[in-house]
């Protein structure tokens, strides 16, 4: 088996080269606040051959890119990949909320699992999950998005290994009726996963040993991992390169508008998709 780091390195080698291989239509949506911010990723993806990026905006943008100027840009987004004129998307700027709505709708989607790809200070690449507030609360829900998040990774030639986080140490267990429960959800979702063939573990609530021993992890709950992703990327020295969609063929790469890794979700969504 390869060390840690040496499979954290590979990982982003071999999503870069699968991108400029592919070349694919990829469109990315520009929101007024981060418009600078998101066309000068935008540009610098394309430079890189990453992808062959569109830009979806409520106003017209001053880039030698392509852009497609519409008075609902999160709907005129989701539209162009509905209508096969991109490969896949990244949602760049736009808001959260209304574009995740448009996704469901146009695409048809009962269910949005997410999976982010994150970049620790010591430079390790790990996948983390559940990201949105809404996900991940029970016990199916962490294994669905455990097996479809391992899934992903395995198409990037890892096996993973996916250590599941609870709400304490293994010997904190009797502190708290609330702590013992997470305990029991993580061994249930570990051997949930087990079960599928995956290499699986009950992590405890060491997250900072985790980042180095797990391709994958899965915090607690939805709430617990959206503030895990900030505090290590929007206040920390860590680094968020997209939420891809898992679960689905559809390729569609979430961002944070406050994040800084819009030309790494633009080149996640190139290694995920095909040019058609």
């Amino acid at each position: 088996m390869r060390p840690h780091q040496e499979v954290s390195a590979m990982l982003w080698e071999t999503i870069t080269a699968r991108a400029v291989v592919n070349y694919a239509n990829i469109a990315v949506g520009v929101g007024p606040q981060y418009a600078d911010k998101t066309v000068d990723a935008a540009e610098k993806a394309a430079e890189r051959g990453f992808a062959k990026v569109t830009l979806v905006s409520s106003r017209p943008l001053k880039t030698a890119l392509d852009v497609v100027v519409s008075d609902k840009p999160d709907e005129a987004l989701i539209q162009l990949l509905k209508d096969g004129k991109v490969d896949g998307l990244v949602r760049g700027s736009l808001g959260a909320n209304s574009t995740l709505r448009s996704l469901r709708r146009i695409m048809g989607l009962q269910k949005i699992l997410r999976v982010s790809l994150l970049k620790a200070p010591s430079g390790r690449f790990f996948f983390f999950a559940p990201v949105g507030v809404d996900e991940g609360w029970t016990v199916a829900d962490k294994a669905e998005l455990g097996e479809a998040g391992a899934t992903l990774i395995k198409k990037f030639g890892i096996e993973p290994r996916v250590g599941v986080l609870s709400g304490g140490r293994m010997e904190d267990r009797g502190r708290s009726p609330l702590v013992d429960k997470t305990m029991d959800d993580a061994e249930a979702v570990a051997a949930a996963l087990r079960a599928k063939g995956i290499d699986a573990k009950h992590a405890s609530i060491l997250f900072e040993d985790a980042i180095n021993e797990y391709e994958y992890i899965l915090a607690p709950d939805g709430v617990c991992g959206n503030l895990m992703f900030r505090a290590l990327c929007l206040v920390g020295c860590g680094e968020g390169y997209g939420a891809p969609l898992v679960g689905t063929d559809i390729v569609y790469v979430d961002t944070s508008r406050a994040g800084s890794g819009y030309e790494h979700a633009i080149c996640l969504a190139g290694a995920m998709a095909s040019k058609k």
